[in-house]
């Protein structure tokens, strides 16, 4: 089963595996997804990180916490510390990026329906010094909240660049940036960017 908000997304890992592996259904959302594992019990879930209702994380905590033996496998754009953690750390078996191809995905996903354990090969040596270090970043309720371009513009103003700099550097318009770090602001319970970029810092994001 696929689960990830993006419908053109959803459509093109269908095209991928190809009759290598029976996709039983998709979903969009949290809720939607619950739902629709428990209905249809696949043997795996593909899993995005980041998309409404909660995220990948909380999927994997309603859906493990009733007692379910789904395996799941992370599909994302984002490498970052907190999502790979956060969610293997939630139960999910294994942790690929979007740039694997059709026939890596494919291949993933059979070992993970076998009880393997699955990373893309540049996080696996990460996956274990994360878990090996006392250090390792935990589950963070308010990042979670962060939308996954949010996420990018706090990292910039953390990093002290200009509204237009982050225009310029993720090609969207200045007026869109500052829609971002208000919300960021919002849903933080900041007052400005000196205080997003110590909140950044804190959780080493920078």
């Amino acid at each position: 089963m696929i689960v990830d908000d993006h419908r053109l997304f959803r459509s093109g890992v269908r095209a991928e595996l190809g009759d290598g592996i029976e996709v039983v259904g998709e979903a969009e959302d949290v809720d939607t997804a619950v739902a629709r594992i428990a209905e249809l019990e696949p043997d795996v879930v593909l899993l995005d990180v980041h998309m409404p209702g909660g995220g990948g994380q909380e999927v994997l905590r309603r859906v493990l916490g009733s007692g379910s033996s789904v395996r799941f496998l992370a599909l994302s754009v984002s490498d970052a510390a907190e999502d790979v953690i956060g969610v293997i750390r939630g139960g999910a078996r294994g942790y690929v990026t979007k740039t694997i191809s059709g026939r890596e995905l494919t291949d993933a996903i059979k070992r993970v329906a076998e009880g393997d354990a699955v990373f893309s090969p540049r996080l696996a040596g990460f996956v274990l010094d994360a878990f090996a270090s006392s250090e390792a970043p935990s589950i963070d309720p308010e990042l979670d909240s962060l939308t996954q371009r949010e996420r990018e513009v706090l990292r910039l103003i953390a990093r002290g660049y200009a509204y237009k700099e982050i225009a310029k550097e993720l090609f969207i318009s200045v007026k869109t940036v500052e829609t971002h770090v208000s919300s960021v602001l919002r849903k933080l319970q900041l007052s400005n960017r000196h205080e997003l970029s110590r909140w950044a810092t804190a959780r080493r994001l920078v």
